[in-house]
């Protein structure tokens, strides 16, 4: 009896903040810390050790899966994300090039295990194929001497459908070694408003900063500015050497009021300029809800005004926090067009790997303006399909214009695509149109045995203009028995096309995959990963 009021009085409590959409002074309130469980693991019963499904999350009080945010209050449920059509096949004959923009986010996957843990029904449009497949680390060669990347590639039999074959394609940023790294001039672009006023987000957010002040070098730079109803220069150039000071900033924060973020991402901007380093990491990190409702609010005229601010050499980084009001759409698109990179933080231990474990990518461009290209030779390859990366397609002519923005790499990045493709003689339909000239002219000799070529244009990161890269792949890439890296990208590209029910999943099956991912996993991400597909079968 004590348990049912317990809940009742927290579903009263969630109940009455959710309406007032007003904060609460958090100065003086201790919360739990929201652990991911990745270095918390139990086992089960086939002996596979596995992420503790009971995490903390952010509903107080209340038992993961028990509850879920949609079922109880419908009507303020409002996350928002951005619908892409999937890529379909295309025909060599009539696009021998697959142009995009490289993409480092892993927004998405850990906003998918954030929804798996909770038990709640997951967004098929929150699922980007790339990101999934982008959060975990895979044997890459370092980059050769005067090169910005290290290339791979790998083409083995597509394990969903028995017609096709699948191409890996792996670049790798060079590792900045901590003493190389160039001072930083870091501006805080903290939301403190009322729909922040909950454990995992502002109290998140607060520890998340602090984590990363923590170490931070004596010469960095500090800034903060904070926004809800209107705009506040909480520090103003601060030697990183002052972390007490810093620290005493960010813990005392607290949420209040409404969301108006435009005016105040010009201030964290300006404050970029004023302490600008040349030569530095000049970045602002911006840490939201992204519930913007006032001012600015729309996804266009806020992309619009971060693409405008890109051009002054001030990079951006963007941590999305919380649920039910999450709106993915919005940050994405505002950390795409702003020369930055996107993660969302559903625990301390997320913020450790993006802002401490893998800082040197979020915190150091090492490449801005990243495109791929991949020409497709059609005495090889009949038909393609690029696995994700949909709303960073971009027309072939884009690739040589350096007005056209591609995807910003951090140092040490890794950057993974999958191609799904038809080889020559294979029986597998592509509904080729007629062609009245006879398909490309292009020439196959001396180019016997090459399935593609792999372009990559980019600029240094205070450049202007980019550089080419070209790398063919020919037989020696094609493998009788993937590679156990190949194995688990695969692994984790079927399960993305099963949670959206895609229409090329063809044989994919959860058991199955389960299974195949098992047999390759290394480390306790992928052990994570392995266990968020079981309940994720359970689900369905």
């Amino acid at each position: 009896m004590k348990k049912i009021t317990v809940r009742i009085i927290c579903l009263a409590i969630i109940a009455v903040m959710l309406l007032s959409g007003c904060g609460t002074d958090n100065e003086n309130v201790e919360y739990n810390s929201v652990n991911s469980g990745t270095n918390n693991v139990n086992a089960i019963s086939d002996g596979l050790p596995l992420m503790e499904a009971a995490v903390e999350s952010s509903y107080v009080m209340m038992e993961p899966g028990e509850y879920d945010m949609e079922s109880l209050f419908p009507e303020f449920y409002t996350e928002e994300y951005s619908y892409s059509k999937e890529n379909s096949f295309i025909s060599v004959s009539t696009n021998p090039f697959s142009t995009f923009a490289a993409d480092v986010d892993t927004a998405s996957y850990s906003n998918l295990r954030r929804q798996v843990l909770r038990n709640e029904s997951v967004n098929p449009d929150s699922v980007r194929t790339e990101e999934l497949i982008n959060y975990f680390r895979y044997s890459y060669p370092q980059p050769a001497a005067g090169e910005p990347f290290g290339v791979y590639s790998e083409i083995t039999a597509c394990p969903w459908n028995s017609k096709t074959m699948l191409l890996r394609i792996g670049l790798q940023a060079k590792d900045l070694d901590s003493a190389a790294m160039p001072s930083s001039n870091l501006v805080f672009l903290i939301d403190v408003s009322g729909s922040m006023d909950f454990p995992g987000k502002l109290p998140l957010v607060q520890r998340s900063f602090m984590t990363l002040v923590e170490n931070l070098d004596e010469n960095d730079i500090v800034s903060i500015v904070t926004y809800s109803s209107g705009e506040k220069v909480v520090l103003d150039g601060v030697r990183a050497s002052e972390k007490q000071e810093i620290m005493a900033a960010i813990e005392g924060l607290y949420a209040s009021g409404s969301t108006q973020g435009d005016k105040a991402i010009v201030l964290a901007y300006e404050l970029a300029k004023k302490h600008f380093i040349t030569g530095g990491n000049n970045r602002v990190i911006m840490a939201t809800d992204g519930d913007f409702n006032v001012g600015i609010t729309s996804e266009g005229e806020l992309t619009r005004l971060v693409k405008d601010k890109a051009s002054e050499g001030v990079f951006l980084s963007v941590l999305g926090y919380g649920m039910g009001n999450y709106k993915d759409s919005k940050l994405e698109s505002m950390a795409d067009n702003g020369n930055g990179n996107y993660a969302y933080i559903d625990s301390i231990d997320e913020a450790r790997r993006v802002l401490v474990s893998e800082a040197g990518g979020t915190l150091f461009t090492a490449a801005k303006d990243v495109k791929i290209q991949v020409e497709f030779n059609p005495a090889m390859v009949k038909g393609y399909r690029l696995i994700g990366y949909e709303n960073r397609v971009m027309v072939a002519e884009d690739f040589s214009d350096d007005t056209k923005d591609g995807g910003e790499i951090g140092a040490g990045h890794q950057v993974t695509a999958l191609f799904e493709i038809v080889p020559v003689g294979s029986d597998f339909e592509l509904n080729e149109p007629d062609s009245k000239y006879g398909g490309t002219s292009a020439s196959q000799e001396g180019f016997e045995g090459e399935y593609c070529t792999v372009n990559i244009r980019y600029k240094e990161p205070d450049g202007d203009t980019s550089s080419l890269l070209s790398y063919p792949v020919n037989k020696s890439a094609v493998k009788d028995e993937p590679t156990p890296d190949m194995k688990w990208a695969a692994g984790v590209a079927q399960i993305a096309m099963l949670i959206k029910d895609s229409e090329y999943k063809g044989t994919s099956d959860y058991d199955e995959v389960k299974e195949y991912l098992k047999s390759v996993s290394t480390d306790d991400f992928r052990d994570e990963f392995v266990y968020l597909v079981t309940k994720l079968k359970n689900m369905q």
